[in-house]
């Protein structure tokens, strides 16, 4: 591969599961700029932390003067991707599907330039896929596809070969759809190459062949490493559901909070896969943390660069102080936003009414198992209501006693906390 190139990059950062041509692309990509595409399917109201693999790869393709075009599936998400399921999806409306790709297109274009020559252009496949009549569609592209090799595809495969499930005609043709958006781009914006996770290899590599069988072009695949944990499971899921780039879904405190908390088995993957600084960095900041384990210097370092990309300044200030406060001790500096934070997914919580015990509330946040439990922490002095310690058995939280009339963040022992609110 070419010294500094794209390529080179992301060999060095372990990414690169397959490539149509590794030493063709790597020329294409050496003697101009190209257009490179990856795709994202709107299948919730906000991306995840699964798809800043490609948005990431894709940002450091335009970095190396390529231009990036992120396409919003309005279409393909309105018919479900068999890649990785066992059983089919639920669809969802129109209008739905809608609102979800404009949410999408702006959460992804926050992490690109959009001036240049190289500016980032964002579309939905919707724009061409919904002028398309049935015929046109099965005698322009369907003829380009033998049934004996898409059903040879691992999506499609593992379907056919599970009794229990088997596969639609809808996702079935999910495969078409995708090609066609490859060669819609090649037509439209000279698009050459497309960038994808490795569960899309197959769909990807139909595009390619369906850009070249239909217009003698040459077009190129390559795909990414998907990250997994240690233990095989995805990376990014917890025990309370995906890690979102909305911080309506995942507040900045818990983004944060999650790559301070990656295994350092982990840590090395993350660091390579996430992080903007130069090879040479990134492999000093791993050894460091090898050498302190228990300094989490690694996982300090992601978590800052990643909750500043992507929840900018405040929510990093806001998820440094909240972390500092909870693990420091001192709740003096929280804001009512940042509570607002813990409240939403930070904390086990509990709703209240105008008074409540404080050894309910305890029991509710799963500070304590049972109430006799919980008076049993009061009488030791192991419990403190908003900074103060508590050790009256029968003490009520009180709206008037709340922090900004609505928060009790209790806390048992050093670092055992819990979030109890007033709600109107």
């Amino acid at each position: 591969m070419t010294a500094n190139s794209v390529l080179k990059d992301l060999h060095e950062r372990k990414q690169i599961a397959q490539t149509s041509d590794l030493n063709a692309l790597d020329d294409h990509l050496r003697t101009t700029p190209r257009v490179v595409y990856s795709g994202f399917d709107p299948t919730a109201p906000s991306l995840h932390i699964g798809n800043l693999v490609p948005l990431l790869a894709l940002k450091r393709f335009q970095e190396h003067g390529h231009r990036p075009i992120v396409l919003i599936g309005g279409a393909t998400g309105l018919i479900g991707d068999p890649s990785g399921r066992e059983a089919e999806r639920a669809l969802n409306t129109r209008e739905r599907v809608a609102e979800w790709v404009a949410l999408c297109k702006e959460q992804a274009s926050k992490y690109f330039s959009d001036s240049g020559s190289n500016a980032l252009k964002v579309v939905d496949n919707l724009e061409w896929s919904a002028e398309f009549r049935l015929i046109d569609f099965l005698r322009d592209i369907g003829k380009h596809f033998s049934v004996n090799a898409m059903v040879q595809r691992d999506s499609v495969r593992t379907r056919l070969e599970r009794a229990d499930a088997g596969i639609s005609f809808t996702e079935f043709s999910y495969m078409l759809l995708q090609a066609n958006d490859f060669l819609e781009l090649a037509r439209r914006y000279d698009c050459s190459v497309q960038v994808g996770g490795s569960d899309q290899w197959g769909n990807i590599v139909s595009g390619t062949d369906l850009v070249r069988r239909a217009s003698q072009r040459q077009a190129y695949a390559i795909t990414l490493k998907l990250l997994t944990k240690t233990d095989g499971s995805k990376f990014g899921k917890t025990a309370s559901g995906t890690v979102w780039l909305d911080s309506q879904l995942t507040s900045p405190y818990s983004f944060y909070q999650y790559w301070f908390n990656v295994a350092d088995s982990e840590i090395g993957n993350a660091i390579h896969t996430f992080s903007s600084k130069p090879a040479s960095e990134r492999a000093e900041l791993i050894t460091q943390s090898l050498e302190r384990p228990e300094s989490r210097l690694a996982q300090k370092s992601i978590a800052q660069e990643l909750t500043l990309l992507v929840h900018g300044d405040v929510g990093l200030q806001a998820a440094q102080r909240i972390t500092d406060a909870l693990f420091g001790g001192s709740i003096a500096e929280l804001t009512a936003t940042d509570l607002g934070q813990l409240w939403q997914d930070g904390l086990a919580r509990t709703k209240l009414a105008d008074k409540v015990p404080l050894t309910v509330a305890l029991c509710d946040t799963e500070l304590a198992q049972s109430r006799s439990a919980a008076r049993r922490l009061l009488d030791s002095g192991g419990v403190s209501v908003n900074g103060a310690p508590v050790t009256d058995v029968n003490f009520e939280l009180q709206r008037n006693d709340a922090l900004f009339g609505e928060f009790h963040l209790l806390r048992r022992g050093r670092k055992s906390w819990g979030v109890a609110r007033h709600l109107s």
